[in-house]
């Protein structure tokens, strides 16, 4: 499994809001919108979803930070 962790930047507040309105739309809309554990700045999906999940958060180069990161699982802890 692949942990894409994420930030939006903006210059300034109507321009962060703009961004994130149009990220999180396209990210309802792309594949990886299934994946099994979602949150406000973190996607964990699949190895095979991994190219498409790539080229969805490189469509937003230089809109967002992503950072990425092989793993085996994550567990809850509350």
């Amino acid at each position: 499994m692949i942990l894409y962790m994420f930030d939006l930047k903006g210059s300034n507040l109507k321009a962060y809001n703009t961004l994130k309105r149009r990220f999180y739309y396209q990210l309802k809309k792309s594949g990886i919108s299934s994946a099994p554990f979602k949150t406000k700045s973190v996607v964990l999906v699949p190895d095979e979803l991994e190219l498409q999940a790539d080229s969805f958060f490189l469509r937003w180069e230089g809109a967002i930070t992503v950072f990425k990161t092989k793993t085996n699982g994550v567990e809850q802890l509350l």
